[in-house]
């Protein structure tokens, strides 16, 4: 399928609906649980959700359709989330998520002919040159990576209760 817009915010809307549905309500064996060291559990994921609609989507985006000649992304922290989630609860989280997403949704809706603009660039500090629509496409993508992230680390929890039917469990195979 190639970039299209409107194909694009069917998904970024449904994110916090989806993760809702998914965790909201859960004991935390299922939502503060990881995959061992250096993983995330789905709480630290929901927190990683929040850091990139304050820091990432929309700020690179206003980057590649400004003025400015210095079209150079800021670094993204992949980490914020461990701090900035500190002493909050999941269904704040969650809520906060909501909120954020639906605010940059209506301000993406909101520019002018977006549309005629996908081939604007900025710059990557690690890629290089990328366009509007690969900066766009990211994001959905970005979004079903971590819904799975989550449906995997919340299927490991039972990775050994399964028993024989692991060899038809390919959630639990990979990684």
């Amino acid at each position: 399928m190639n970039f299209d817009l409107n194909k694009s915010i069917q998904i970024l809307e449904r994110t916090p609906s989806v993760l809702e549905s998914m965790l909201d309500g859960l004991s935390d064996p299922w939502t503060m649980q990881n995959e061992g060291p250096e993983t995330w559990s789905p709480f630290d994921v929901v927190g990683h959700f929040i850091h990139g609609e304050k820091t990432d989507w929309m700020p690179r985006l206003q980057i590649i359709l400004s003025d400015q000649m210095d079209k150079q992304f800021v670094a993204f922290d992949r980490f914020a989330q461990y701090e900035n989630s500190k002493g909050k609860t999941l269904q704040q989280l969650l809520r906060e998520f909501r909120s954020l997403r639906e605010e940059n949704l209506r301000r993406l809706k909101a520019i002018p002919s977006l549309e005629d603009r996908l081939s604007d660039t900025g710059i990557h500090p690690e890629f290089g040159e990328v366009t509007l629509a690969q900066l766009l496409s990211t994001w959905v993508v970005h979004d079903l990576n971590h819904i799975a992230q989550i449906a995997r680390v919340m299927a490991k929890q039972y990775k050994e209760e399964v028993g024989p039917w692991i060899d038809y469990l390919g959630i639990l195979r990979k990684g």
